[in-house]
């Protein structure tokens, strides 16, 4: 998956689960998939139409109450699916919360090989230098990502790498 489809996948913190959910086979309707990720309504309203919005789902004509609307996975949406689905099998310490928050993903899928600062600053796009700074801190404190410094270049310089289970999201990631 593209890095940027992957930035705007992640911009909400529910859709994956919503994906992931779909793609087991929950019914395509509000009340069972909000049982079955467990948001608040108001992020998983706003999660539900981040999906639409991309064209991962749609609106299954014809079915539903137009209060109780049901929905469906498009083509590029089963892709999309199959891929959190494989994401959020893999075990996760704290429930998956890191999964959720912005950047997480796609500083993950950039650190399959050793990166700086900059080159991840300038692969995102349009992150923020302190978003990045938290984020990368946050991923090394539960070790899905190491900091190395190169002590021989001057000035010294980090790299970041993916580790543990950094690594198996990035497999899952890319399929």
């Amino acid at each position: 998956m593209d890095i940027h489809h992957l930035v705007n996948l992640t911009a909400r913190a529910w859709c994956l689960e919503i994906l992931a959910c779909l793609a087991r086979g929950t019914p395509g309707r509000q009340a069972p998939l909000l049982a079955a990720t467990g948001a608040g309504r108001t992020a998983f309203r706003d999660s539900l139409n981040h999906l639409i919005d991309l064209g991962l789902l749609a609106r299954t004509p014809g079915h539903g109450h137009p209060l109780r609307p049901e929905f469906r996975l498009t083509s590029t949406g089963r892709e999309a699916a199959a891929m959190a689905d494989r994401i959020l099998a893999i075990p996760q310490p704290g429930g998956g919360t890191l999964l959720r928050l912005s950047w997480t993903l796609p500083i993950l899928a950039l650190t399959g090989t050793p990166q700086r600062f900059s080159g991840l600053r300038a692969g995102l796009g349009r992150i923020t230098d302190r978003a990045l700074s938290v984020r990368l801190k946050g991923l090394e404190a539960e070790a899905w990502l190491l900091r190395d410094i190169d002590i021989q270049a001057r000035p010294p310089m980090p790299t970041y790498r993916a580790i543990n289970q950094g690594l198996r999201i990035i497999r899952a990631i890319i399929g």
